[in-house]
């Protein structure tokens, strides 16, 4: 049983990208055991500084479009994933859109809470 989930959401500046951070701050709010990971901080760190804490607890990414950058990034540090989200497969079944990469409307809003829900059933099933 993991003590906390390190939540690691997409930097990207696609319309997911942002319901990737907002699900993941939501969740974060939410949820005292759960913490979030820089992932702009994590690619820069070519000292290695952030491994430790990298390390530290398991690690759900959370893409917000198909390149999965969340998951190359960790890979590239060595850092292995516990689970992964992928925003853009998740919303597929849904009858909702973000379309904006820097607001969000109601429609993306429903996209948030759709992920949201999705990063605590994957934390309960960590935990």
């Amino acid at each position: 049983m993991a003590e906390k989930i390190a939540l690691a959401p997409c930097n990207g500046m696609s319309a997911n990208g942002l319901v990737s951070r907002v699900a993941v701050g939501d969740c974060k709010s939410e949820n005292e055991n759960v913490i979030s990971i820089c992932m702009g901080s994590t690619s820069a760190d070519i000292e290695g500084k952030n491994d430790e804490m990298l390390k530290k607890f398991p690690i759900v990414a959370v893409n917000g479009c198909p390149n999965g950058c969340v998951n190359k990034i960790l890979k590239n540090k060595g850092i292995d994933v516990a689970d992964t989200i992928a925003v853009d497969e998740v919303l597929s079944g849904y009858d909702v859109t973000a379309k904006d990469s820097f607001r969000l409307d109601a429609e993306a809003e429903q996209c948030v809470k759709i992920i949201n829900d999705k990063l605590n059933k994957t934390i309960e099933k960590l935990m």
